[in-house]
């Protein structure tokens, strides 16, 4: 069976990355969806409200796909869940140059695992959580951007 690890904060999830996950399910059997936490930056969802808006937006593919938190260091988890791949999404030139960092990185630690890269739609380019939190802030509206429950989940969050 053919396995890969997607990471990310997913505060919120956005249709940019159901997009990567949906992509990722055409190369893979099973997808590890990862919550992890961004030191750098403060989460709006607690981790466990995350994962709940991810099951639920990915639910049609709940027989492929495992989704949970994990406070830790990724490779730690590739090998958790005897993986070799990791998916990152790619949104721009100037996500690729992090994201290539990273990936030398993680193959200086663990020269098995390996970083495989797709690029996003050309509608979720422009898209990313922080941009769809600041709409929301502002009671804009983020629909067409997020799934349905994440779009819910932001009125809740931001309603004044």
């Amino acid at each position: 069976m053919k396995t890969a690890v997607y990471p990310g904060a997913f505060d919120p999830v956005t249709n940019g990355h159901i997009d990567i996950i949906e992509r990722a399910l055409k190369l893979f059997d099973k997808l590890y969806i990862l919550v992890g936490e961004n030191p750098q930056k403060t989460a709006t969802f607690s981790p466990e409200e995350r994962v709940g808006m991810l099951k639920e937006s990915l639910k049609k593919h709940n027989h492929r796909i495992e989704i949970e938190h994990f406070n830790g260091l990724l490779l730690d988890y590739v090998k958790k869940k005897k993986s070799n791949v990791i998916i990152r999404g790619l949104r721009a030139i100037s996500d690729f140059e992090f994201e290539f960092q990273r990936a030398q990185f993680n193959r200086e630690f663990a020269k098995d695992v390996e970083t495989i890269f797709l690029m996003t739609k050309d509608d979720y380019a422009f898209l990313s959580s922080s941009i769809v939190k600041e709409i929301a802030m502002f009671s804009g509206s983020v629909k067409g951007f997020v799934p349905a429950i994440v779009e819910k989940k932001l009125r809740e969050k931001f309603r004044k």
